[in-house]
């Protein structure tokens, strides 16, 4: 089975994206989609996700912008990730 899920980011920018929009952002499998990701992520953390956006890097990696719905903060899952 393939690893979806690489490893959270955790530069300025995605802790700025967390505290404001409730977002997370994490480098995924290249092939993976959309789907996965938020499959992936609710069975594993027992969240509810509201979207996933996805973008490939200038260096070939592939980011997910995973927005968490409002009843789960994402700082939760941070800290539950050894983020914050």
């Amino acid at each position: 089975m393939k690893t979806t899920i690489q490893y959270p980011s955790s530069t300025e920018k995605s802790i700025r994206l967390m505290e404001s929009e409730n977002k997370l952002v994490f480098f995924v499998d290249k092939k993976a989609t959309k789907k996965e990701v938020k499959d992936t992520l609710e069975k594993e953390f027992k969240v509810k996700i509201d979207e996933v956006n996805t973008v490939i890097t200038h260096k070939g990696k592939k980011k997910a912008y995973v927005r968490l719905s409002p009843e789960t903060p994402a700082i939760d899952l941070a800290t539950q990730l050894g983020l914050m």
